[in-house]
């Protein structure tokens, strides 16, 4: 069942959001060239509770840590541990956090230092993707146009979309319906996009192959083929006209949580 948010859902849900996209950024920041990624899980860990929330994803389906950490070739779902993050890696932060029973649901890939043309590209195009996507995020269109739009231009760029993981719906849970697929399902019907609806709109592009793998510590996802992949994300409302990115960066700072 689609769950259509009212206005009251959605001032509980806009703070979680913003606090969402505000520790995203601020673990964006943290990582250097040096750093553990066991250390990356313990930075968003203090900053959820530093802001009143905690992650939406520790112990969701038994997930053990609190943020997905998934460098170069790791599509998905990766876990912070020892590995320590070089110059030149791309790392995907996947960051859920739940606060005053909603939740917020983002994501980036960013460079460690900095990287080279390919790999910026493929973040560039994979970012773009995300924008295009949401464009067709419109009161009247279907799933199938937001599915459309992603898979469109990530291809006409060269790329391949993932398709054993897709976008979904996100609000009181970290998963509602309906799935959102960066790719078109021809078999499948497409729910009307309809006011009130919050998507969690999040194309994963993969350097070569769209095949992937799920490696032997049952959680992290990484391309088949060994080449790089890459992740964005937004929390998005359909509205009565333009779509609304309820995990925009906000521009002014958030208030911690007393004591």
């Amino acid at each position: 069942m689609i769950i259509l948010k009212t206005e009251r859902d959605l001032e509980a849900m806009r703070p979680a959001c913003e606090v969402a996209s505000t520790i995203l950024e601020e673990v964006a920041g943290f990582i250097q060239p040096g750093v553990t990624t066991g250390e990356v899980d313990n930075f968003a860990a203090a900053r959820m509770r530093a802001y009143g929330g905690k992650s939406a994803f520790l112990g969701y389906r038994k997930f053990p840590r609190q943020i997905c950490i998934s460098v170069n070739e790791e599509v998905v779902h990766g876990l912070g541990g020892t590995r320590r993050l070089e110059f030149g890696d791309i790392v995907s932060l996947d960051i859920g956090v739940t606060y005053h029973g909603y939740i917020g649901d983002t994501a980036k890939t960013v460079a460690v230092g900095g990287c080279g043309v390919p790999a910026q590209r493929l973040m560039d195009v994979t970012e773009q993707a995300l924008y295009e996507g949401i464009a067709q995020a419109l009161p009247g269109n279907r799933v199938v146009d937001i599915s459309r739009a992603v898979q469109n231009y990530v291809e006409s760029n060269g790329y391949s979309v993932v398709r054993e993981f897709v976008g979904h719906g996100v609000g009181r849970t970290v998963h509602e319906e309906p799935q959102v697929p960066n790719y078109v399902e021809l078999d499948k019907q497409s729910p009307k996009l309809r006011p009130g609806m919050t998507l969690a709109i999040e194309p994963m592009v993969n350097e070569g192959t769209a095949h992937v793998v799920v490696l032997n510590d049952g959680w992290t996802v990484a391309t088949k083929d060994g080449k790089l992949s890459a992740h964005f994300e937004h929390t998005v409302l359909i509205t009565e006209g333009e779509p609304e990115i309820l995990t925009w960066p906000v521009k002014t700072p958030l208030k911690l949580k007393a004591g």
